[in-house]
Parts: structure tokens; C-alpha cells; sequence
């Protein structure tokens, strides 16, 4: 990993990310971390007046650096590598990916009556868009000298998940990207890792309670409390300490660690 002169307080100071999903719920605060301390940051998602306005809010709060909205499908190569070659021509490199874009699928579904496109649908959207980022980003990390890739993995990956196929699948396979690459790309000085949220606040999780709450006859407090009950400090995850986390694995005191899971998850697969 190149080693820029970081400024106090400013760890990633020179340093380029490439954040995915980053126009709204972890990503968004992912984002924010990173200019925080310093990084130049390219906010990559599909909707464009989103990633322009959380851009612009993110260089209001963190100036002396750049942010650069990029429209983008990850689930699309052509789009992928347009992406990675604009942020490269604003920033001269990247040292950093983080790979927040994801979906859910369906809840709440057996695997019987689970329609097929949808279990290819999520798939594509989680691996396949976790897979193309990475792609088209190592030769440049490599021609950095080094770097970080950490991607969005999640608890459902760590264990089975009753009637969410889909979902677990596709996080079972981010994890086994994430292994591979770490493999691939240690030689070359660049870790992966991946951070497991268990059940996040936010609004993507509000839909799942109702959504769950619906389908199974319970008020959307009891959905929550359940969810809760099962984690050893009784808590939901907050979208700040999948961030913290990141922030850690990006940063020169992780340089040794690659290839692993990171739970963010209140103690729930313990």
C-alpha cells in the first residue's frame, strides 16, 4: 500500500477509496469515515442525484480532499470498468475498495417456493456486483504498490438462514471470494477481508421486521425484540460500527490480517 504523508488526525490523507453502495445506509457511512480521515472517495451506486448530494455533503463536512459521484451498475462489467477507469483518471489510482452494494431478496420464503429469478437476481447483485469491483480495481492496487479491499459480507454467510436461500447463498460466496482473493493478492501486498453485520438499524432492516411481522402474524416490536434476544448484548448493530470496523481493516494496524470474517454482530454467533 502506498504510504502518502498523512496529515494528524488524518490517517488516509492521499489515499484513494472506491466505496459501492454509497449513496445510503452503511455505505453512505462509510463514506464519511473515510473522508474523515482523509481519503479521497469515489461514491459509486445507481442513482445518481443520491451519490451527488451525499458527495456534496461529504466535502462540505471534509474539505481539503475530493469526492467523485460515479453512476454505476455493479452487476454490469462495462459499467464497472468505466467506473474504475474515471476514478483513476480524477484520482491518478485507488487504494481502497470497500463493497457495501447489496440486496436481500425475498424473506420469509422456503426454498420450494423461492422463484428462481429471484435467487439469481440476488445472487448477481451480491456476488457478481462484489466480484466485478474487485476485478477490474486489483490492477490498479497492484500497480499501487498494495492496498485494501473489504467487502460486505454479513452473519447469514457464517450459518444457515431459515427460508432466506438466496441471501445466505450469496453471502456464503462473499466470503469464499474474499478467501480466494486474499490468496491471490497477498503476494502483491493487498488484504481482503469482509465484515459480517448481524441485524443493522436502518431503513433496509425496517422493511425485513415488517416485511417478517407481516408474513408471520407479529406486531413489528415483537419481530424486533426476537431479533435482539438472540445476540449475547441484547442490541441491534449500528450502521457507525460496521464503519468502525472498516475503518480498522483499511488502516496500517491491519496490515497483517487478510482473508478472515470480521462479525459485527452483538454476540450473535457465539
Amino acid at each position: 500500500m502506498s504510504e502518502p504523508a498523512a496529515a494528524v488526525g488524518r490517517p488516509l490523507a492521499g489515499r484513494v477509496a472506491i466505496v459501492t453502495g454509497a449513496a445510503r445506509g452503511i455505505g453512505a457511512v462509510v463514506t464519511e469515515h473515510l473522508a474523515r480521515d482523509g481519503a479521497n472517495v469515489a461514491l459509486v451506486g445507481r442513482h445518481p442525484g443520491a451519490l451527488e448530494s451525499h458527495a456534496a455533503l461529504v466535502d462540505e463536512r471534509h474539505p481539503d480532499r475530493r469526492s467523485l459521484a460515479v453512476a454505476c451498475d455493479v452487476t454490469d462489467e462495462t459499467q464497472v470498468e468505466a467506473m474504475v477507469e474515471a476514478v483513476v483518471r480524477a484520482f491518478g489510482g485507488i487504494d481502497i475498495l470497500v463493497n457495501t452494494a447489496g440486496g436481500t431478496g425475498p424473506i420469509e420464503t422456503p426454498a420450494q417456493d423461492y422463484p428462481a429469478e429471484e435467487f439469481m437476481r440476488i445472487l448477481q447483485l451480491n456476488v457478481l456486483g462484489t466480484f466485478l469491483p474487485c476485478k477490474h480495481a486489483i490492477p490498479h492496487l497492484i500497480a499501487r504498490g498494495g492496498g485494501r479491499i473489504v467487502n460486505v459480507a454479513g452473519t447469514s454467510g457464517l450459518r444457515g438462514y431459515r427460508n432466506r436461500s438466496g441471501y445466505s447463498s450469496s453471502k456464503w460466496a462473499v466470503r469464499g471470494l474474499t478467501r480466494t482473493l486474499a490468496l491471490e493478492l497477498g503476494p502483491h501486498d493487498i488484504t481482503v477481508n469482509d465484515v459480517c453485520p448481524n441485524v443493522t438499524h436502518g431503513e433496509r432492516m425496517n422493511r425485513i421486521v415488517a416485511e417478517k411481522a407481516s408474513k408471520s402474524g407479529r406486531t413489528p416490536e415483537q419481530v424486533y425484540a426476537d431479533f435482539t434476544a438472540q445476540t449475547a448484548l441484547g442490541r441491534f448493530v449500528e450502521e457507525e460500527d460496521i464503519a468502525a470496523a472498516i475503518d480498522f481493516l483499511v488502516s496500517d494496524g491491519a496490515r497483517n490480517i487478510t482473508g478472515h470474517d470480521i462479525p459485527v454482530d452483538a454476540g450473535w454467533d457465539v
